[in-house]
């Protein structure tokens, strides 16, 4: 079974910088190396949004509230993907998971990002 497990989050002032990580643990490289993986946000009382998604071969998509300030990449070698947040605003709070473009995988914890002015 999949674990998706987020890391690298936390408080930072607005304007700030975080990268984010997540290792799809216990996944097939074969199979992480294959599928879109993408990081999702879930602000307080709003549902989970798609923000940034990468394809196999690092295609790249980025919702327009974060082009030009996002980076999402991923080393297949060890089934993670990451997200660069710069010039980061207090909107960016919330809670960030990574999954399967097609989300099929069991979500994980996610990890808290709180920017403060």
């Amino acid at each position: 079974q999949v674990q998706l497990v987020e890391s690298g989050g936390g408080l930072v002032q607005a304007g700030g910088s975080l990268r984010l990580s997540c290792e799809a643990s216990g996944a097939s490289g074969i199979i992480f190396r294959i599928v879109t993986m993408a990081w999702y946000h879930q602000a307080p009382g709003k549902q989970r949004e798609l923000v940034a998604s990468i394809t196999s071969g690092g295609t790249t998509y980025y919702t327009d509230s974060v082009k030009g300030r996002f980076t999402i990449s991923r080393d297949n070698a060890k089934n993670t993907v990451y997200l660069q947040m710069n010039s980061l605003k207090l909107e960016d709070t919330a809670v960030y998971s990574c999954n399967r473009v097609d989300a099929i995988w069991q979500w994980g914890q996610g990890t808290q990002v709180t920017v403060s002015s």
